[in-house]
């Protein structure tokens, strides 16, 4: 029974991903390039190009192909989004492990990394020749996606990488696809009806079935006149300013706000994150910021028992909530003209990022140490080295820990704190008295091959050899010492 609701609550465009390559609708031109390149892989014979850039669309089957690849060859997919591996050091170090990983049950391992057109040349400085590095070294392939592979800092990335063209798909092969979808959910459909749809998505199939889905659900069937009803033009994604602008200043009908914040750039969390901080800025009156924020805790709320529940039927209610819940809780004063702000909680995401990762590193590199996990280092032992760093006052032998595991300046300031400085200066004159107790090593050695070299005598060192032992303590000449 809890099977069956899940898999009725469960978004279409998920239940009828493709599980087989025969069920990618069209891109037979992409077939024939992408799968010989898998399949060398796989019989241990690395291509040339060690990266397959994918590109084309929206919509049109793109990462659902490699997932089908992957699932019809046995292979592990490591899916990562452009906001997982953005930077430099999000990239060597996510990215990286993953591709020299091995996969313990499957056959192989394929990485996918989607919307690499999403890395930006200033914010994400470094990204992309991180990128080049890492797939110049990889031990398993490499699959990217975009939307526009053309922009002149994606050079790099095209010029390694395996160019493969998806194109938009026509109207009667959505038609076809949407027609199969309502034979197996038991739909009544019309032609005319799914037509309607496929023209409005302009190519984008999981646009096509998401409106499928949405007139299906809503009205138990699928006829032109509820479709015409229902289903407007497909609008590109809206920027936040634009969507913030159609919450606060243009309510007038309700559907038009969820379409708004359906359609905007940002991601849920994020989307909610800037209306929570701009709400308080824009409403005038406590009672309409009241009501407006209750509506934001409750699409939180909502949006997390779809995400870690699978009750993703909730996610109408999140947009509900997040747009017209928001914009008619305005009832008692105005809207102010203050500028929209940034998300307070977001900015001190960014900037403690690196900390974050300072924190993942030295875990990292304690866990290989003490052979126990990052969580456990995070939770249990660095507490109490941060402690010994900022309480103790044997600063040479934190100075000494510090070289012995590696640390670098970063991770010192994160363990010391206000004693960053100390530490440092420690550092640097054991450093100095370390070199110049190895260069006195060296130079001894020096000394002593010197001395060994043929036409110059050997001073004697002492007793040794077998008969100092039979002799009863005697030198070489049998004189007892």
């Amino acid at each position: 029974m809890i099977r069956a609701r899940a898999a009725r609550a469960l978004p279409w465009v998920i239940k009828y991903r493709p599980k087989r390559i025969d069920d990618v609708v069209d891109q037979d031109k992409a077939k024939n390039i992408l799968i010989p390149w898998v399949k060398s892989w796989l019989e241990g014979r690395i291509p040339e190009k060690r990266a397959a850039l994918l590109y084309g669309p929206p919509g049109v089957g793109k990462t659902s192909l490699v997932e089908a690849i992957a699932n019809e060859y046995d292979l592990e997919v490591l899916e990562l989004n452009a906001s997982d591996y953005r930077r430099r050091s999000d990239i060597e170090r996510i990215v990286g492990v993953a591709a020299r990983r091995r996969s313990m049950f499957k056959r192989g391992v394929i990485i996918l990394l989607d919307e690499v057109d999403g890395i930006n040349p200033r914010e994400d400085a470094g990204g992309v020749e991180a990128l080049v590095n890492v797939i110049r070294e990889t031990r398993n392939p490499i699959v990217m996606t975009a939307n526009d592979p053309w922009k002149d800092h994606l050079r790099p990335l095209r010029e390694l990488s395996l160019l493969v063209e998806f194109k938009a798909l026509t109207v009667n092969q959505i038609v076809g696809l949407l027609q199969r979808i309502c034979r197996a959910e038991g739909i009544e459909c019309d032609r005319e009806a799914l037509r309607f749809i496929a023209e409005r998505s302009e190519g984008d199939v999981r646009a096509a079935i998401n409106d499928l889905q949405a007139v299906a659900e809503g009205y138990g069937k699928v006829t032109a006149s509820i479709v015409r009803m229902v289903v407007r033009g497909r609008e590109k994604s809206v920027e936040i300013w634009k969507t913030l602008s159609e919450v606060y200043y243009y309510p007038r009908y309700a559907w038009k706000v969820k379409k708004a914040v359906q359609q905007s750039e940002k991601d849920y969390e994020e989307l909610i994150a800037w209306l929570n901080d701009n709400t308080p800025r824009k409403y005038e009156h406590p009672a309409d910021i009241w009501r407006a924020l209750d509506a934001l805790s409750r699409a939180t709320l909502f949006l997390s028992r779809a995400k870690y529940g699978g009750e993703w039927s909730l996610l109408s209610y999140v947009f509900d909530l997040m747009g017209p819940g928001v914009a008619f809780a305005r009832q008692d004063g105005g809207v102010s003209r203050a500028r929209y702000g940034y998300p307070e909680r977001i900015k001190l995401l960014a900037q403690m990022r690196e900390v974050r990762e300072v924190r993942e590193r030295i875990a990292e590199i304690l866990s290989r140490r003490l052979l126990t996990s990052k969580s456990t280092v995070k939770r249990e032992v660095l507490p109490l080295i941060i402690a010994l760093y900022r309480e103790s006052r044997d600063t040479p032998r934190l100075a000494a820990l510090a070289l012995s595991y590696g640390f670098d300046e970063k991770m010192v300031g994160y363990l010391a704190g206000p004693r960053k400085a100390e530490i440092l200066r420690a550092m640097q004159r054991l450093k100095k008295l370390r070199a110049e107790e190895r260069a006195k090593a060296t130079e001894a050695r020096t000394e002593r091959v010197e001395a060994r070299r043929p036409g110059r005598e050997e001073k004697p060192r002492g007793p040794v050899g077998l008969d100092f032992f039979l002799g009863g303590g005697r030198g070489r000449r049998g004189r007892r010492r």
